[in-house]
């Protein structure tokens, strides 16, 4: 019988609670919620048990989670700019470590990371989740069809990827404060160009608005972003692509446009968000994560193709269902796997490193109002 892997989650505020906590306890045959990092539980049990019934251990300091010789996993759900320095120290003391997104940063420290974690044969993960939304998976379907498939969308020409929200004032949180990978930029820019690197690889220039758009709180931290990834036709694809990747703060649309493709034979255009996350924050229990609604798309949110049939000339549509539940757990999975030895990440670390130098690269392009070229990798 294998034994569980004994976890501990730096923070239990909404990344704790909501995105990993959860996930930790629907796997009991993978994980056991050994300890929690807690500074100031205002109850005897701690938040954990005020929610789910748990009581894991509760440590006030990191210092004594790293002293902890029972700890096989860190998850880093605490605020940005501590995911570094708790992962370092989490890797030094023998740990493998979960850390939420953005990881680090800077492209540097991420590397110096990645570096550590293979000297000491440990894993490294990044918590890029949205790899596994429902509409996410779904898109990677579709845009597997074959070029012979009557649902090919042909060569992709242009894709457009938006995060958008209505927020008129700040949150009052540590993600207003002008600290490292403060903004919006690195929040939720995260998601959207990990998908993008994920679908179609390191573009060959970056162009780049980020700007504190309702000017509310310290102008530096930004709070709406539009970045422009090119592709050069070649190898890749006969065309050139335009990869758009937005988070508008002040849109007042509902639902939201999610995606929109756009290709030498169709388009497909999707509304709405995945579900999951909004599941999270409401269930009782983590066996609810189990269920078989769990991660399941409303119809009325599916996608739409639009078609040139062989003619050039006539139009069909049709509907491209997000038929598979989104999946949040499937990373825990493949993590507890990862750490086992029986799988390798489905999140290369160096593939969070280059999110990070990706974001770092389109602030350098908005502040000096440039293209910039991206080398490779």
């Amino acid at each position: 019988m294998i034994r569980t892997i004994k976890t501990c989650v730096l923070g239990v505020g909404l990344a704790g609670l909501t995105f990993h906590v959860p996930f930790i306890l629907a796997l009991p045959e993978i994980f056991t919620l050994y300890a929690v990092l807690e500074r100031n539980p205002q109850t005897e049990g701690g938040k954990v048990n005020e929610r789910f019934g748990i009581t894991p251990k509760i440590y006030r300091s990191l210092d004594d989670v790293l002293a902890d010789k029972d700890i096989e996993l860190i998850i880093v759900g605490t605020p940005n700019e501590t995911h570094y320095e708790f992962a370092k120290a989490a890797l030094n003391a023998g740990k493998h470590v979960l850390v939420d997104k953005p990881v680090t940063a800077t492209s540097e420290q991420a590397k110096e990371l990645g570096r550590l974690a293979t000297s000491k044969r440990l894993v490294l993960y990044a918590f890029q989740n949205r790899r596994w939304d429902s509409d996410f998976l779904a898109l990677k379907k579709l845009l597997a069809e074959p070029e012979t498939s009557d649902k090919s969308l042909g060569e992709i020409t242009d894709f457009e990827s938006h995060f958008d929200r209505y927020r008129k004032g700040l949150k009052g949180t540590w993600k207003d404060q002008p600290l490292p990978a403060a903004g919006i930029t690195y929040d939720l820019g995260a998601h959207l160009i990990d998908q993008a690197l994920f679908l179609f690889g390191r573009p060959t220039r970056i162009t780049a608005f980020i700007q504190n758009m309702r000017g509310v709180g310290d102008p530096t931290v930004d709070d709406s972003f539009t970045i422009i990834f090119h592709y050069d036709s070649g190898a890749r694809t006969r065309y050139p692509l335009t990869v758009t990747l937005r988070a508008h703060c002040l849109s007042v649309r509902a639902p939201q446009v999610r995606y929109i493709v756009r290709g030498t034979r169709g388009t497909y255009t999707k509304f709405g968000l995945d579900v999951q996350e909004d599941q999270l924050k409401v269930i009782s229990s983590p066996s609810a994560i189990l269920e078989e609604r769990y991660g399941m798309e409303p119809e009325y949110l599916w996608g739409t193709l639009e078609k040139i049939e062989a003619d050039d000339l006539t139009v069909t549509k049709s509907i491209w269902p997000s038929a598979d539940p989104g999946a949040y757990i499937d990373l825990f999975r493949n993590l507890g796997a990862s750490i086992r030895g029986a799988e390798s990440p489905s999140v290369k670390w160096e593939e969070a490193t280059a999110v990070v130098e990706m974001i770092e690269l389109a602030h350098r392009s908005a502040s000096e109002r440039v293209t910039v070229g991206v080398t490779a990798s």
